[in-house]
Parts: C-alpha cells; structure tokens; sequence
C-alpha cells in the first residue's frame, strides 16, 4: 500500500469513477436477515459469508452475462428483499454511473456507505471493506458534479479514507478473497497510471489471493491492455473467455486488444479479428447498455477503417 498521497492520485481518482462498475460494483455485504442456505458466495469456497440471492443473481448477470436489464431487475427486488446488503446499492451506484444519473448515484453511494458502517460490529471484515467502498463512490459524486479541480479537497479526503478502511480489512483477513479482488483492481489502476507504482504487485494480489477467477482474469487483461502489454493481455482475456463465454463483453476487451496489438504489429489478420470480436459482442447488444453499444460500434468503425485505410 501506498501510504502517501501525491497529486497525481488526484487525476487518479477521476480516472477511478470510471472503474466503478468493473471493480467496486463487487462489494458484497452480509445479509443479516437471509437464511445462509438459500444464499450463495462467488468468492470464497471455505467458510463463505451469506449474500442476499437476489443480489448474488444481479452479480452473476453482470459479470458473468453481461445482462444488464437482468441485473436491474434482480437488484429491483434486492432492494426491497434484501435492504442491508450493500452490494445492491454499490451496483446500483455503479449502474447510474454509467447511465448519467448523477442523483441515483448520490442517493445510492450514500446508502452503500451507510450500511458498510452498519455492518462493521457484526462483521469487522467486509463492514470496513463496504465502508472503503462507499467512500469511494462518494468521492466520485464529488468529482462528477465538481470536476476535478473543484472537488480536489473533498476527493482527495476520501481517497485517503478507502484506503483507510481497507488497511482496516487487510489486518483482519489478508488473504480474503473478495478483499483481494477489490483492492487488487485499485493497486492494478494505480499501477497503470502512476510512475511510482508496481503493476507486478498488485497482479501478484489479484492471481494469488483473489476470487473468483473469471474476474481475476480480466482485471489481469485490463491491466495488461492499458501497460500496452497486448500479448499478455490477448492471454488473460481467452482465460477469461473460457468461463465467461456467454459475455458480450469480454469479447468487446478481447476486440479492443486484437486492434490495439493490430496497429503495433501492422497486421491486417489482427484487425479482422478484432473486428470479429467486436461483433460477436455486438450480437448481445439488447443487453448492454446504450452508450456503451455505441462507443463498441465506434471502435468498431475505428478497426474497419484501420484495416482498410484510404
């Protein structure tokens, strides 16, 4: 961990609103009102902490399908069903981030802050790992309705809070996987975005500790894609592939890194498929949404005219 706090983290915290949805839309809450036996845990195989199903369900939906109209409909019923767990509102938050609804984001960062502290008496590990969480979504409210420059003093207190929390996790459980996964997706942005920062560590965190795999690996192809890391990456995103195959888009990361590693090498079968890739995510387009099925036709677009210039 990183304990002091430069400038640059500022930029960094701006670039980290856009990673809500892949990384923090993970935090999970314990379900104090759930029968264990009809909840389920993604992350830990060994003692695992009960979750609401239907906040499981929209997880799954996301993550593992790429359905965001099933994911909104499970966390509909999260809401009312299962009202103290904060994943539902950190998905929530991550899902009105994405749709420009910066008063849902607001009302639903609050409430993933306010429950993570709710919860940290009865479960001392994910009530402070929740409450790193809603910081962080709340420093994301502050940079979106401020802007960077303005909202610099209150962004930069909650940064330092996320971090706080989660050192506060990490002496609790060091090797928990669901810790692992939110905090390694945090070190990997850093790493990506700041000279002073370690990628191999934080890959490190993620490959040995974290869970589940699926998400690993396309943290790892995220991380490699943005180092311009373009063979490692292609690696990682068919290993992502493999378990996730139904996911629009993991092929619309894997289209991305064919195009990228297409321009580098100059090859034409690389751009045809990326362009492949891109429409295989493009087949599932019903349910994604908008605004990214337009920026997945614009890079498309982008690879055509790359693969056949002039």
């Amino acid at each position: 961990m990183i304990k002091r706090f430069y400038s640059p983290r500022l930029v960094v915290f701006a670039k980290l609103t856009t990673f809500a949805q892949t990384a923090f839309a993970t935090a999970f809450a314990l379900n104090l009102w759930v029968n264990p036996s009809l909840a389920g845990d993604p992350f830990r195989n060994r003692e695992p902490h009960p979750i609401g199903d239907q906040t499981e369900a929209a997880f799954k939906a996301i993550f593992q399908q790429g359905n965001y109209p099933a994911a909104a409909r499970y966390l509909e019923q999260a809401l009312s069903k299962e009202p103290n767990e904060p994943l539902a509102y950190a998905m929530q938050a991550s899902l009105a981030y994405g749709n420009k609804d910066w008063a849902k984001l607001d009302t639903y960062s609050q409430k993933t802050l306010e429950t993570g502290q709710k919860l940290i008496p009865s479960d001392p590990l994910r009530g402070n790992l929740y409450t790193a969480v809603g910081h962080f979504l709340e420093g994301a409210v502050v940079i979106t309705r401020q802007g960077t420059v303005n909202g610099v003093p209150q962004a930069l207190s909650r940064l330092r809070q996320v971090y706080e929390y989660l050192d506060k996790a990490e002496a609790i459980s060091a090797n928990d996987p669901e810790l692992n996964l939110i905090k390694g997706y945090m070190d990997l942005l850093l790493a990506v975005n700041l000279p002073f920062a370690s990628p191999d560590q934080a890959i490190q965190r993620l490959e040995q500790n974290a869970s589940p795999q699926y998400l690993v690996d396309r943290g790892i192809a995220l991380a490699y894609r943005d180092l311009k890391r373009y063979p490692e990456a292609l690696e990682y995103v068919n290993r992502a592939i493999q378990t996730t195959s139904d996911n629009p888009e993991i092929y619309y990361l894997k289209a991305q890194i064919l195009k990228q590693l297409g321009q580098k090498e100059k090859s034409q079968q690389m751009f045809q498929e990326a362009i492949a890739n891109f429409d295989k995510a493009l087949t599932k387009k019903s349910q994604l949404p908008g605004d990214l099925v337009k920026q997945i036709e614009r890079e498309r677009r982008s690879a055509v005219s790359l693969k056949n210039p002039g």
